[in-house]
């Protein structure tokens, strides 16, 4: 009975320790944070919340977002990410844009939702810069065929 006491307590002070390792070893080991600089210091968007208006249902359209660059360093476009497949951006990923210059950023929309719509699109910049853009609208659908004829109205046409 004495031998099954020493070999548990033994285990126990083991496990004890091994845990106090592993802790101290995670807590080395952590990255130091990001810095992430404040974009609307580097660089002023055009365009960043548009509205579309009211647009024909299944009628594909675009409008151009501009970012011009503020700042007195160059900044990178590095990717446009979408929210969804029926928003296309068009860009040159990886352009640089240079002190007081411009740079025009596509986004189109396949008008494929129904009634009114909200879209966003994120772009992201050098030094872990990021803005998310929003545009919105309203689709409308035409219809098929011609409005119903009016009895009363086709009465008056036919006495004349």
């Amino acid at each position: 009975m004495k031998k099954i006491t020493l070999i548990a307590l033994a285990f126990a002070f083991t496990t004890a320790v091994w845990a106090q390792e592993n802790t101290t070893k995670q807590t080395t080991s952590e990255a130091k944070p990001v810095e992430v600089k404040d974009i609307n210091k580097y660089v002023e968007f055009k365009n960043a919340d548009y509205d579309f208006g009211k647009i024909p249902f299944g009628k594909p359209s675009e409008y151009q977002l501009t970012i011009k660059n503020i700042s007195k360093d160059t900044v990178t476009l590095e990717r446009v990410q979408v929210g969804c497949g029926c928003t296309t951006p068009k860009y040159e990923a990886g352009k640089k844009i240079a002190p007081k210059g411009s740079y025009e950023v596509t986004l189109g929309f396949n008008g494929s939702t129904d009634g009114p719509f909200t879209k966003y699109v994120t772009i992201f910049l050098n030094d872990n810069m990021s803005k998310q853009i929003t545009f919105k609208g309203e689709t409308y659908k035409t219809p098929d065929a011609s409005a119903p004829a009016n009895a009363p109205v086709e009465k008056m046409k036919g006495s004349n």
